[in-house]
Order: structure tokens, then C-alpha cells, then sequence
């Protein structure tokens, strides 16, 4: 079967609004961990704009993890980091990340069971094993990004949903 080639600004809405509905339905849940989308990668702008009464929160890349920095204005708050990734500053107030209730993934590709293949750096991994148990984690991707499966190995963290348009 061949798949429609990707459209990243109207496919990143259907996204977002997917992502939208299943956070409507879970009003509790406000300290959100977002990222600065790569070319290939979910834009979450959008949503992150149309939700301010969410606590928005972004990665910066120190040394081999990630710490999550609050974030009011992606589009003025965040620069060009490690790996020409927009993060936020070193200075912007630190979020520990067993108080983040919600991980928005990014990956190259996901599966059915929450496999997320990620850029192999094991950024993710590496913080989502120190997560809350009760924090729950996202694949956010397009459909063509979702695959048979990612092959997994034993370190690797599975998402809890993935989800896509």
C-alpha cells in the first residue's frame, strides 16, 4: 500500500488536534514535557499555544541527559542548542523530572506496543527511566512514522500511547 507523501504543517494539526482531544479529557494532568520539533519531526506549537494553562516544559541536552526548563513562549523563549535543537536556557526555572506528568515523545518511528525508535543517543531512555511511575508517556509522530515494529531492546522505554492523526 503506498502512503500519501507527508504534509508537516497540515499533518502536524491533525496531530495536534488528536493530541488535544486526549488532553481534554484529562484536565489534572499540567506539567507537560514538550520538544522543539526537528524538520521531521510533530510541530506541537500549536497546542502549546492554545493551552497556556498548562505548565509547558522543554529538554536542554547537559552533558548525556536532559533537564526540563520552563517555557512560556516557545517562539522566544527557546535557542540553538546541542545538536541544533532549540532547548531553553540554562537559567530558566528547572522542572525535576519526577514532577512531570506527561512526556510528549519524539522518535523516527513508534509500533503498536509503544515501541518509540529514537535517534540513538538514548536521551530519552536515560530520562524516562528516572520518571515518575505514574507519569505517562506519549509517542507523538506522523502515520507513516508508525511501523510493524521498531525492535526494541531491553533498555529501551516503551510509550504508554502513541499518538498520530
Amino acid at each position: 500500500m503506498r502512503q500519501r507523501p507527508r504534509n508537516p504543517a497540515s499533518d502536524s494539526q491533525s496531530v495536534c488536534g488528536a493530541l488535544e482531544r486526549w488532553l481534554m479529557d484529562r484536565p489534572s494532568l499540567k506539567i507537560i514535557a514538550a520538544f522543539s520539533a526537528l524538520p521531521d519531526e510533530v510541530d506541537l506549537s500549536e497546542i502549546i499555544a492554545r493551552h497556556p494553562e498548562r505548565q509547558w516544559v522543554f529538554p536542554r541536552v547537559d552533558g548525556e541527559s536532559l533537564k526540563f526548563h520552563q517555557v512560556k513562549n516557545p517562539e522566544t523563549d527557546l535557542i540553538s542548542g546541542a545538536f541544533k535543537i532549540f532547548e531553553p536556557l540554562a537559567t530558566d526555572e528547572e522542572i525535576p523530572v519526577d514532577q512531570i506528568q506527561v512526556f510528549l515523545c519524539p522518535g523516527l518511528a513508534f509500533d503498536a506496543g509503544g515501541g518509540r525508535l529514537g535517534r540513538g543517543r538514548g536521551f530519552y531512555d536515560r530520562m524516562l527511566a528516572n520518571a515518575a511511575v505514574s507519569a505517562l508517556k506519549l509517542g507523538i509522530c506522523f502515520p507513516d512514522q508508525l511501523v510493524a515494529d521498531t525492535f526494541s531492546e531491553p533498555h529501551d522505554v516503551r510509550m504508554d500511547t502513541v499518538i498520530s492523526c
